[in-house]
């Protein structure tokens, strides 16, 4: 009884054109997938009941040559099966892996398919396009989980360069977001507390990233790949000049404060109509095509014969991937499941969006690195008020994220009539501080929570001391404020506080809001046509002067209410 002679692995070679050289099977040979050890081996794996056992018997080792195999099909399924061990194992198995080298074989996949992307697009070529990237989608969420538990992989990954392989499937959110969305958590990730990264980033890294977050597509998971690629930008800021920092975080806590702003209460129970609305419109098509389905006798017995030789042929499924059992631990959603996609990629970019909201609040500390450069640079740098300011172009980072995130949540709560949770005290703390922020946006910011809050207490009962605190600190920015926007939100603030409402009223005349407002109409016209011009941009001059108008109109009203 002889011995079968056990080929030696040889990785496949491939064309310029991203291809294999020798043809790629898209479908698996009965002879030679259906029984081999290979498809065997990988469809235990699909089990989660059987992985601690096959930790145990160097699966790794065995599937990583998987990752090149001719076969797109065996491809995607081992790097799947990679992924499930790696996401049941936990941190001990993911270090495991990388010690037994499957990211050199996962290196030169992502590679192999980042360059298949840009073959022509010929009928034949763009299904296997499409394969190549459900290979890749899986080979960056095994990245992902590697370099999420293992220092050693991250290591691994600032070495063999493979940034600018996330940086290519993140630019094919065009063509396929399921792809970009994977590469986004994994760069996200991967950023995270990497020095070393953030060190050797270049313009086009910046500018991909950019491009992203300034994308105006309304999409849900286009919200949730803004969300990461902002989270990414905040990893690498230490990459940017001041000057492109300054903008940048504008930019960056505009994109978590739309984030925050949507109201995932209401949009999600309408994504569920909306998917009930179209599969009971698919469900009552299917059956009028029943109806009208006239095929000749004898056909279907021919298509159940092709259809199960077919799936005989590709490995048990019609679509040419190896067969995974009921008990598949992926934790992807079906494709056609858009609406339930929407969803899922809302509320992980609002999560994102307060996760990175809080990395930015508790980042005071300095890392390793940054005391290693303290300790190593000259005394004379090192004086007291360098380092206040340093910890002073910091606060103001944090204050501009946080006054836009909580922006957005008061005004979702007031929408919604729920109770302000803030007592006035931190209310008045919180304004204090923030009006006195160098940074416009932030003074923004906090005006526009003080209008928020007074608004929603002006509708309840006993506020009127409350309210007299707001109108005070609102009046006060109005008047004194150099910049014309700040005096302007703080103008409009106070409209929305003081517009209705017995308790409004009687805090107003307390602080007598209609003679400080007459007092100071003149100023605030005054200064409007001798600074607007030169200073403001003309969407701000707009604003400004619908606010004159306001103020005018305001003074109006609150003459004849008194009147009355």
């Amino acid at each position: 009884m002889g011995k079968t002679k056990i080929n030696k692995f040889k990785r496949p070679s491939f064309s310029p054109d991203g291809l294999s050289s020798t043809p790629v099977k898209q479908t698996g040979d009965e002879s030679e997938d259906e029984d081999s050890p290979a498809a065997e081996l990988l469809d235990k794996v699909q089990q989660s009941q059987t992985i601690p056992g096959f930790l145990q018997r160097d699966a790794v080792r065995k599937i990583g040559p998987l990752l090149l195999d001719r076969s797109l099909a065996v491809r995607e399924t081992a790097a799947g099966a990679l992924r499930n061990l790696s996401a049941c194992g936990g941190p001990e198995v993911c270090e495991d892996m990388v010690r037994q080298d499957a990211l050199t074989p996962l290196s030169a996949l992502l590679r192999e398919c980042c360059t298949a992307f840009d073959v022509s697009s010929s009928p034949t070529v763009k299904g296997q396009k499409h394969m190549v990237e459900d290979v890749a989608n899986e080979a960056v969420n095994l990245l992902w989980n590697l370099c999420e538990s293992s220092s050693t992989a991250v290591s691994v990954f600032n070495k063999t360069g493979l940034l600018d392989v996330l940086l290519h499937c993140l630019q094919r959110h065009p063509q396929n977001m399921e792809l970009a969305i994977s590469a986004a958590h994994c760069l996200h990730t991967v950023t995270e507390e990497n020095a070393e990264l953030a060190r050797s980033v270049n313009a086009a890294v910046f500018g991909v990233l950019e491009n992203i977050m300034f994308s105006t597509h309304s999409s849900m998971e286009y919200t949730l790949l803004r969300s990461l690629a902002a989270g990414s930008l905040w990893n690498l800021k230490s990459g940017l000049s001041s000057a492109q920092q300054s903008q940048t975080l504008t930019a960056l806590a505009t994109t978590l404060s739309h984030s925050l702003i949507l109201d995932a209460g209401e949009l999600i129970p309408e994504l569920w109509r909306a998917e009930s609305a179209r599969l009971s419109k698919e469900t009552t098509s299917a059956a009028e095509s029943d109806h009208t389905d006239e095929r000749p006798a004898g056909h279907e017995a021919e298509d159940m014969e092709e259809d199960v030789r077919g799936e005989k042929m590709n490995g048990g499924k019609p679509n040419g991937q190896m067969s995974k059992t009921k008990n598949d631990i992926s934790d992807l959603l079906p494709r056609d499941r858009l609406e339930l996609r929407g969803a899922k990629a809302l509320l992980s970019a609002q999560q994102t969006s307060l996760e990175i909201i809080v990395n930015m609040c508790c980042s005071d500390e300095p890392s390793d690195d940054e005391w290693e450069e303290m300790s190593s640079s000259d005394e004379s740098e090192m004086c007291a008020d360098g380092m206040s300011s340093v910890k002073a172009l910091k606060d103001e980072e944090f204050l501009e994220a946080v006054t836009s995130a909580l922006r957005s949540l008061l005004k979702i709560m007031a929408t919604k009539n729920i109770p302000q949770c803030m007592t006035p005290h931190q209310l008045m703390s919180f304004c204090e501080a923030a009006t006195s922020c160098e940074l416009v946006s932030v003074r923004v910011n906090a005006l526009a929570v003080l209008g928020i809050t007074g608004s929603s207490l002006a509708k309840e009962k006993n506020t009127a001391d409350t309210l007299q605190l707001i109108g005070n600190a609102l009046l006060n920015i109005a008047m004194k404020d150099s910049n014309l926007v700040v005096c302007g939100e703080a103008l409009d603030a106070l409209f929305d506080v003081f517009a209705d409402g017995d308790e409004a009223e009687k805090a107003g005349k307390n602080i007598n809001l209609l003679s400080s407002l007459k007092a100071l109409q003149p100023g605030f016209r005054a200064k409007l046509r001798k600074e607007g011009k030169g200073k403001y941009s003309p969407d701000q001059l707009c604003v400004l002067d619908n606010i004159r108008i306001n103020l005018k109109r305001f003074i109006s009203y609150s003459e004849n209410l008194q009147r009355k």
